[in-house]
């Protein structure tokens, strides 16, 4: 979910993640949402716009602090595809003529209210980089993931960090 979220123009600096329906469709075969191989979730470029209408929707959700208005939003977001069960996984149990962005508003919804429940409103985060307008949910068994992409924001923060550190040592 917060992959979806951080698709977004603000986040990348101006750069849209999702452009086309290639993209969404790459976006949903990441997640395991892209139905099967014999029979690929159909994507067209009229599912982009409701899908990034939907990323809009969750962004508050991610970054607010108010756990009611998350836990209402997240269950409208479930209701919008009554009967899925998650015995054999998301692509297996969604019909292929449920629109792209129900699909990922139900993966969201139970995703959100599974964290508010079980981990708490306080692993719904900003990204700790300076550089980033990023947000996340931090899963993480000990709850002190700083970053929205370690990989990427945390090594540009520890990079800066270090040049930092060298430049006030009179080394860089």
């Amino acid at each position: 979910m917060t992959d979806l979220v951080n698709s977004a123009p603000e986040v990348w600096r101006g750069v849209e993640h999702l452009p086309d329906a290639e993209a969404l469709r790459a976006f949903l075969a990441e997640h395991g949402l892209a139905g099967s191989t014999s029979a690929p979730r159909p994507v067209g470029d009229a599912d982009l716009a409701p899908v990034h209408a939907l990323r809009t929707r969750l962004r508050p959700l991610v970054e607010g602090s108010d756990p009611e208005h998350r836990i209402a939003e997240a269950g409208a977001l479930t209701a919008a595809l009554a009967g899925i069960t998650l015995a054999d996984g998301w692509a297996g149990t969604v019909p292929d003529d449920v629109p792209v962005a129900d699909l990922l508003g139900v993966v969201a919804g139970v995703g959100l209210l599974a964290v508010q429940l079980h981990l708490g409103p306080e692993r719904f985060r900003p990204c700790s980089s300076d550089t980033c307008e990023g947000v996340f949910i931090d899963t993480s068994r000990p709850g002190r993931r700083r970053y929205c992409m370690p990989g990427q924001c945390g090594n540009r923060a520890n990079v800066a960090a270090h040049r930092a550190r060298r430049r006030a040592a009179g080394t860089g």
